[in-house]
């Protein structure tokens, strides 16, 4: 059985700690879906993208969805023509070609930018956005206030 150490990731990605405690909770080899691999990377301060491997896949086969901070990610082949189909003999299939859905647990206020495919990989790219209501504001401590305040009550005793 694997264990996977997720904490070096806590401390160096900012808007998926969610998925990252999700991804501890069920990391277990029997329950984890394997198919398709993909990768999360980090691309900037608040840029993510998540790589899914998709070969054999066409554009039209695959769906991006975003709902309720969750990313669904699904695939689907489409039955060859009959014609073609009743031609060709398939004589052993390694290529996987069944259909899949991929869900992602989204951080809040993390928004999917684009989607694309390129040389058999999807790549789906998000951005952390926070609004500025809920950005950390620097407070100004004013030592003149405080001064003036205590010289007031000395004067006044």
């Amino acid at each position: 059985m694997r264990n996977f150490d997720l904490s070096p990731l806590y401390r160096s990605t900012v808007g998926f700690d969610r998925l990252f405690s999700l991804l501890d909770q069920y990391a277990s080899v029997d329950s984890a879906p394997s198919y398709p691999p993909y990768n999360i990377e980090r691309t900037g301060e608040n840029a993510y993208r998540i790589t899914i491997a998709v070969a054999g896949f066409s554009e039209d086969e695959l769906s991006v969805e975003t709902r309720e901070n969750t990313l669904t990610v699904r695939g689907s082949k489409e039955p060859a023509a009959k014609a073609e189909s009743e031609r060709r003999e398939v004589l052993y299939q390694g290529i996987a070609a069944r259909a899949f859905e991929r869900r992602f647990q989204l951080a809040d206020h993390v928004q999917v930018t684009g989607a694309s495919v390129v040389n058999g990989l999807l790549h789906v790219d998000l951005v952390r956005e926070v609004p500025e209501a809920q950005k950390p504001r620097t407070i100004q401590i004013k030592k003149d206030a405080a001064a003036k305040t205590i010289e007031g009550t000395k004067q006044a005793a």
